[in-house]
Formats: structure tokens, sequence, C-alpha cells
């Protein structure tokens, strides 16, 4: 029954953590989208068959699909989801060409485009702010409770009661900052500017590399200082100060998965840590069960993820129609249609074959693939 539990609890909690953070975004499109006069024809949660839904005042077809795993605003002249320009746009009235997106100025196209991944980034800083303002932030000042025998943090110099600046170029406020930016450089040699006595100094460590398994049985390579921290506290926070903090942890996301992506294209940093929906899934619950605070916090974090990955310069993605606007821009007219079309194939390309590579590496780490070995073999 645990086990019957789990799965549900995971499938739940993935379900309802991609339904906010898909209607999040397609709203960012949808009201950038009004704004500039565009007619919406279809507000869809998922993909493929309808499963219910509604038509409002404007004409707007609001429903949720079968396929649950995304989402989409079709726009006045796109002839699919993808907003790939339709064969009648030529043969569009004037009327029609008035709230066509396909027939707005290309300025106007891509704010309506960026809108979708900026909504993800205003959302997790509004949460975390109602968060921080509400429950609480995680907070410990970034002193030095205690060293390990022999760790990094020895060897650079590094004493119990120091108190720690920056690391790697990276003001800190608080002792979680530190971990998040030593944890993801294993191996590097990083400045460490501190303050001691009353003097500030700078002292290079290089964080030993560990191999560790989270409880969903994955494993990472993390950078370890071998310090310790001292007393443990919430701090709730004025509105400003909320909104501060939320950006900077918002900022520190970002910078932090463009270093992940960076160490995987180098090679220093396995790609079996890209993750897809059966992960996430998985993730889902298991955050779920630890309580609502955590739960919200990962909602943020995919939240800022997503609005990332669809700023990628690949056709099919934002990223991909804003570099198209950006050729229109400098041209001064539009990418031919066979060029936007051999786009949009390499896009989906790509996509497809991400998300397949993904799906396995999801499959490898929940041990279905070596379930399936044990079976044949």
């Amino acid at each position: 029954m645990d086990v019957i539990g789990g799965f549900w609890t995971s499938v739940l909690a993935f379900l309802l953590v991609l339904t906010v953070l898909v209607f999040v975004h397609e709203l960012g499109h949808y009201l950038i989208a009004r704004r500039n006069g565009v007619r919406i024809e279809t507000f869809s949660i998922g993909f493929g068959p309808e499963i219910f839904g509604f038509t409002d005042r404007a004409g707007t077809r609001w429903k949720f699909s079968a396929l649950p795993l995304g989402g989409y605003v079709k726009m006045f002249g796109d002839a699919d989801p993808a907003s790939t320009p339709g064969a009648h746009l030529t043969a569009m009235s004037a009327e029609e060409r008035a709230v066509s997106f396909h027939h707005k100025r290309v300025g106007q196209r891509a704010a309506i485009v960026a809108a979708g991944p900026i909504a993800n980034f205003v959302f997790s800083i509004v949460v975390l702010a109602l968060l921080f303002m509400t429950a609480g932030q995680s907070f410990t000042p970034p002193d030095v409770g205690g060293i390990q025998p022999g760790s990094a943090a020895e060897r650079a110099g590094i004493q119990p009661g120091d108190l720690i600046l920056s690391v790697d170029g990276t003001g800190v406020q608080r002792f979680e900052e530190i971990r998040q930016i030593v944890s993801i450089r294993p191996g590097q040699p990083l400045a460490v500017e501190l303050k001691r006595d009353g003097r500030v100094m700078t002292l290079t460590a290089t964080p030993d590399s560990q191999t560790i398994t989270d409880r969903l049985g994955n494993a990472h390579q993390i950078g370890l200082l071998g310090i310790s921290r001292g007393s443990v506290g919430m701090m709730r926070h004025d509105p400003l100060t909320a909104v501060w903090q939320a950006g900077r942890e918002v900022a520190g996301m970002i910078t932090g998965t463009f270093t992940a992506l960076g160490q995987m294209v180098q090679g220093s940093r396995g790609t079996e840590e890209l993750g897809g929906p059966l992960r996430i899934a998985q993730m889902s619950g298991e955050v779920a069960q630890s309580g609502w605070y955590p739960l919200v916090w990962f909602m943020t974090f995919l939240s800022v993820n997503l609005g990332l990955i669809n700023l990628f310069p690949v056709p099919m993605l934002d990223g991909g129609h804003l570099l198209f606007y950006g050729i229109e821009k400098l041209l001064g007219r539009p990418l031919g249609a066979r060029a936007q079309e051999y786009g949009f194939r390499i896009g989906l390309a790509l996509v497809l074959t991400l998300m397949v590579f993904a799906t396995w590496n999801d499959l490898v780490q929940l041990r279905v693939v070596d379930f399936f070995r044990g079976l044949v073999s």
C-alpha cells in the first residue's frame, strides 16, 4: 500500500506542479498578446484531445487536454500550437490582419513570445517573496563554525570564526549560499574573501570532489570545503527585503543552472543528471511528502528552469522565435517560409532528441532498464 500511495502522491504532486507552471507560462503569452490586440483562439493546458473546457466572451477556448506535459496559446494566424505562420495569412482582410499575431510589428511579437519565460521568473520571485514574508527564509550567518581535519578549508587556511564575504567573486549573505556556490564547482580553485579579526583577506580554496547519492538514488559529484556552520534559524522579511532576497535566490538558480550546463558541455559533469518527466514526477512526490515549504520551493526552482529552457535559441521554443525575430529586425524582412520550415524541423528534432535522452536517463536512474535486462538475461 505504501508503494501505491507513494506512486499516486508523485502523480498528483507532478500534475499540480506542472499545471501551475504551464498556466503561468502561457498566461504570460496570453496577457501580452491581448494587450497588443491579438485574438486568442485557444488556451490549453496539455496537448491532444480536449478533456473539458469552456469558451469565454472573447471567443477563446480554455481547455484541459489529455496529455498534461505542457500547454500552448494558439493565436489568430497560427497554423499550429508552435505558432507556425498559417498559409492563409496573405488572404486575410484588414480586420483580420488587425488581430493576427503574425501581422504585428516585430517588437510586439517579440514581447508576446518573451512574456512566457518572463512570467516564470516573475512567478518564482513573487512566490518566494511571499514565502519569506510569511514562513520565513532559512538563514544562517556565513561564519565558520568548525573546520574538518584535512579538508579543503584547512588546506586553504580558513579558520573557525572567519566571516566569509564572497566566494568566487559572488557575495554571500547566508551560509546556504556558500554551499550553493561550492557544490557545483568540485575541484575548481575558488577565491574566498573573508573577514578575520577585523581584517579582510582573500584565500584560495579548491573544493574536494565527492560523490553523493540522494534519497532518489541519483549519484552527483559535488564540491565540499569542509566547514560547518553555526546556529540555524528562519527569518521573516519585510516586503522589500523579501522581494530582494527572492530575486537573489532566482539569480542564484539561474547562475547554478548555467554553470552545471557548462560543466556538462566541458565534460566535467555527467549528463546523467539531466532528468525528464518521470524523474520530475518522482521528485515532486518525494518533496510533497516532506511538506508544503519544500514543495513550494521546488516549484519555484522548476519555474525558473522552465523559463530558461524556453529561452534557448532552438526553433519551436520561445528562444527560437526570438532568434528569428532578431534576424528579421536585422534584415528588415522575415526569413523565408522554407528557411523557417527547416528551422522548425531542426528544432523539433533537437527537442525530441533531448526528451528521449532525458527519459532514458529517467529509466536508468529509476532502475527500469535494469529490471528489463534482468528479465531478458
